[in-house]
């Protein structure tokens, strides 16, 4: 065993009253000690997981990456239908944008702002942050901007139909 600390306790009393019944006078330090040790076996290491997030992330990183590339590739197909596009909105601001650009197929940025009764900015900033989480995701971006005109729109963001679930 190695060098030993002496640390103080505070337990109920009626811990304290089993405890005097069930183990013997001279048994109870080794007793708690076991039980500590015990306990901290079962506690996971903050760094351990800490790591394990870390190593999760990256994997999840490379595997968007081998799906983009996949995708670039035309290796790996979608299909019709595939992917529900509320499965990368966080809340309800993003959930109304995927709804307007499910029903309208497309819309610039003072469009939603008007729709969802908020400011361009931070219709911007979702629409970016919905691209970006299914490029990740999918190897594809979900929505896209084009800046020219497109179906009598110009500036506008545009739902990928090919992706959604119908």
């Amino acid at each position: 065993m190695s060098e030993v600390r002496i640390i103080s306790v505070k337990i109920p009393e009626e811990v304290y009253q089993e405890m005097a019944l069930r183990i013997p006078e001279g048994d109870r330090s080794n007793f708690i000690r076991e039980a500590i040790s015990e306990k901290l076996q079962k506690t996971p290491k903050a760094d351990k997981l800490l790591a394990l997030e870390e190593r999760m992330g990256k994997i999840e990183q490379e595997f968007g990456q081998i799906r983009k590339y996949l995708a670039d590739l035309e290796l790996l197909t979608f299909q019709h239908g595939e992917i529900n596009p509320h499965s990368f909105c966080i809340d309800e601001v993003d959930h109304k944008i995927m709804e307007y650009l499910l029903h309208y197929k497309s819309a610039t940025t003072p469009e939603l702002a008007a729709y969802v009764k908020t400011n361009r900015w931070l219709i911007l900033n979702r629409l970016r942050k919905i691209q970006k989480t299914s490029k990740k995701q999918v190897g594809k971006p979900i929505i896209e901007y084009y800046a020219g005109e497109k179906s009598g729109k110009k500036k506008a963001w545009w739902i990928d139909e090919e992706l959604i679930q119908e």
